[in-house]
């Protein structure tokens, strides 16, 4: 992995420190190529008729984003956001009052409202699992807790709260001898690392463009295993995902396509189709590695600062590395890092409910590196977080 290279193809190394690819990872000129492309051709000829002569090449964004996590083009469903992806799954699926939905401590704050909504509007329980002495989803009790009335499992792979990497592909061994649907949360982890459906054994996974991917917001995808198309209802239809029989009745479209909406941003799809390209040109095992050892590396070096402290759980840790500082407000922190050209983000307590609930630490400074970061960059985060523990002791 050429990293100068890779440095020079994404404009903002050049004037920031880019510690948040939790939140939005930095375009690539390629991704930006693609998409400033189609804009301008459908400026030149018209929308419609851009969208007719670029057919192939958006077509094969489903091939595309099928390669990388191991699945095939017709299990693939685009959307303009990774929630909307994951509402579409959860949604079409029936609840009834006595039905169990089995989730973790570290949900994402969006899935948790929908788990509180659909138990409020269906009668449906909630049944929080809870964590393993390394703070990750405890797999034996999740075990000991499916029965009978467990209608689904949904777990979020990583957290958009801290560095923990949820045991996902031994929650799916558990979940497909159980036959319990499992929905997996992939938001964080789909670019950072490799993720394969198969190995995981989900049968549906959500994910967004805009993270480690590197894509452009605006952008994500559900994957559905065809065998799950058997229980998921689509909450709405509309003439992307149908067609009328004729008659008073319509037949769905076949595969994942039938969750997908006719209007779409063709540019984010074509830029989100070029980032998936170059993630697997690069090699997700490359990506994976250097990104979870960029996060030891900067978790290791903030671990052993005076005054500062970091709270990521998990055996498995990964890119993602949260962080608070001796009497100063996290806020505070991250204002004064962004002034020196250093973006991070916080995290909150509510969009992370039952971590919340179970530890109370939010907020949180949280820094993200990838692959393109360097480890002079990621000392010079630690330097001015150091220079805020200094000045605060």
């Amino acid at each position: 992995m050429d990293i100068d290279a890779l440095r020079q193809d994404t404009p903002g190394t050049a004037n920031r420190v880019h510690l948040n690819n939790a939140g939005a990872g930095l375009l690539s000129r390629r991704t930006l190529r693609a998409m400033t492309s189609h804009l301008e051709l459908e400026a030149a000829i018209g929308g419609y008729e851009a969208a007719g002569q670029e057919r192939d090449r958006i077509d094969a964004t489903h091939a595309n984003i099928a390669r990388l996590v191991g699945g095939q083009a017709d299990e693939i469903a685009l959307f303009d956001n990774s929630t909307h992806a994951w509402n579409a799954a959860f949604y079409s699926m029936t609840f009834k009052p006595g039905d169990r939905i089995l989730t973790g401590r570290d949900e994402y704050g969006s899935s948790v409202l929908a788990y509180l909504q659909t138990a409020r509007r269906h009668g449906a329980e909630v049944v929080v699992v809870p964590d393993d002495e390394y703070g990750q989803l405890d797999t034996a009790a999740l075990a000991g807790l499916i029965d009978e009335r467990t209608k689904l499992v949904g777990v979020t792979h990583i957290p958009t709260s801290g560095g923990l990497v949820n045991p996902a592909a031994e929650i799916g061994r558990i979940t497909r001898a159980a036959g319990v649907p499992f929905l997996l949360d992939a938001t964080q982890s789909v670019g950072q690392f490799p993720v394969d459906v198969a190995e995981i054994g989900c049968d549906m996974l959500t994910a967004t463009g805009r993270k480690f991917l590197r894509g452009p917001r605006g952008t994500g995808f559900l994957w559905v295993r065809p065998e799950a198309l058997e229980y998921l209802d689509p909450y709405v239809t509309e003439i992307e995902a149908a067609t009328w029989d004729g008659e008073r009745g319509f037949t769905w479209h076949d595969g994942a396509r039938r969750f997908e909406t006719w209007e779409v941003s063709y540019s984010n799809v074509l830029g989100l189709s070029e980032a998936v390209q170059q993630a697997l040109e690069l090699g997700m095992d490359e990506i994976g590695r250097r990104a979870v050892a960029l996060g030891a590396y900067l978790r290791d070096r903030l671990d052993a600062l005076p005054g500062v402290t970091t709270y990521d759980l998990g055996r498995d840790r990964c890119a993602i590395v949260t962080a608070k500082v001796d009497a100063v407000a996290t806020a505070d922190v991250a204002a004064a890092l962004a002034k020196q050209g250093i973006n991070v983000s916080t995290t909150v307590a509510e969009h992370s409910q039952f971590d919340t609930e179970n530890r109370g630490v939010h907020p949180l400074v949280r820094l993200s590196p990838h692959y393109y970061n360097t480890e002079a960059e990621l000392d010079q985060a630690v330097e001015a977080v150091a220079e805020l523990a200094r000045t605060a002791g």
